[in-house]
């Protein structure tokens, strides 16, 4: 199994504003769609919760976290695996700031807040 995205991939996540994550609950579960941010910090794509640990799309990848971004016409294979050491959570917050951060203040400030850094995940293909 391949642990990164192609250029390609990443440039198309850069660019994308709002993706949707398709997660489930189980498997032969139905799939549910977010909406959600994505950022690439060093070639690697990351997500975080916006509602903190309480967010249902982050509650079902961390139990089965096999699941896929929906970005423009293409649907991505994911496996989210949990990326909470310090540096990393802080390089993801700056990704954050800089790519949302004059578009949506607030929505950002949210992203930033205590609650939500634990929920940083980094996303590798399935």
């Amino acid at each position: 199994m391949n642990d990164y995205f192609d250029n390609e991939t990443l440039r198309l996540l850069e660019e994308t504003k709002e993706v949707r994550i398709e997660t489930r609950r189980g498997e032969g579960a139905p799939e549910h769609r977010t909406t959600i941010w994505v950022v690439v910090v060093g070639g690697e794509a990351f997500v975080r919760s916006v509602r903190g640990p309480r967010g249902r799309w982050y509650q079902e990848i961390s139990a089965h976290p096999e699941g896929a971004l929906h970005a423009g016409n293409q649907r991505i294979s994911v496996r989210a695996v949990s990326a909470t050491d310090d540096s990393t959570v802080e390089a993801v917050s700056e990704a954050i700031r800089s790519k949302y951060g004059r578009t949506s203040p607030g929505s950002t400030q949210a992203m930033l807040s205590p609650e939500t850094l634990p929920t940083t995940l980094k996303l590798l293909p399935a």
